[in-house]
């Protein structure tokens, strides 16, 4: 077995403008490698819900963490595309601005979709992926947070009376074991109306989450890349029932399910996420 290193790689920030679009990142290890690691946040998150393990992974392979439109600190207009494709390409300009040739994706919430939706458009690209209460969902239907975001009027006016205490309280649900306050703070500080409109015309954009197993699961099962599912069991939003069926898309895939973690277990119980994660990944980065 290759012992995995315990030192804590520096985290650097940088930005990329693409078609006009800001998007700062946070980066790690050798900033010339073509071959990195690449974590896509979803909703309400940003690069820096990746920060702790960046450092962590940063002393294996190069890391990338980008802030999509929309969210964190990223660029927030009116006229970006906010669907699955625009994000998906979006990330792509991203990676190319940053010569990034091969990934393993490192994805979560929403991240799966626009991450997986880049690998089917460029599958020559992807070298491993690790799933995080996401993944290929057959049959799967709208969470109730988001079928309030999807009604009109209904979900300008969730946003529009959600106070920080409202806010903290929808994540507790989502993690019954907590999330760190300084991570609630930070998510509720991103919140401006940029990210509120980000989050209601992405989610009207998506009428059905589960066709994703009908669009892209045939390429999936061809391609067969290493795989790793990691999934909060408490998660309200995304059923652990989905864990398990990753394999029929990623038939090598290895499953990990934390039975007290809820939609967030890489901040409410990050020592067994990164436990999962580097030994996968020092496989996958073996030359």
């Amino acid at each position: 077995m290759v012992a995995i290193p315990m030192k804590l790689a520096v985290v650097t920030q940088g930005q990329v403008i693409y078609q006009g679009v800001r998007s700062p990142y946070l980066e790690s290890g050798d900033r010339q490698a073509g071959e990195a690691v690449v974590f896509v946040h979803g909703n309400p998150g940003s690069s820096e819900d990746w920060r702790e393990l960046m450092g962590r992974v940063g002393a294996l392979a190069r890391a990338v963490a980008p802030d999509m439109p929309g969210f964190g600190r990223a660029d927030k207009p009116g006229n970006f595309n906010y669907t699955v494709e625009g994000y998906a390409r979006h990330l792509d300009g991203i990676l190319n601005h940053l010569g990034v040739r091969r990934a393993h994706l490192v994805l979560h919430d929403f991240g799966g979709p626009w991450g997986l939706t880049w690998a089917a458009q460029h599958p020559e690209r992807l070298a491993s992926v690790i799933l995080i209460n996401i993944g290929i969902m057959p049959g799967y239907r709208w969470h109730y947070l988001a079928r309030i975001w999807r009604t009109p009027l209904l979900g300008e006016f969730f946003f529009a009376t959600t106070t920080r205490t409202a806010f903290g309280l929808s994540l507790k649900h989502g993690s019954p074991r907590g999330l760190p306050k300084a991570m609630v703070d930070r998510m509720y500080r991103d919140l401006d109306w940029g990210t509120k409109r980000a989050v209601l015309r992405l989610y009207r954009a998506t009428d059905n989450p589960g066709q994703m197993a009908d669009m892209l699961g045939p390429l999936f099962r061809q391609l067969d890349v290493p795989a790793l599912v990691i999934w909060g069991a408490a998660d309200p939003f995304v059923p652990v029932r989905y864990a398990e069926r990753q394999r029929e898309f990623f038939p090598r895939a290895r499953i990990v399910i934390l039975e007290e973690s809820g939609h967030w277990p890489f901040a409410d119980d990050s020592e067994k996420v990164v436990d999962a994660i580097l030994p996968f990944l020092q496989k996958q980065l073996q030359p």
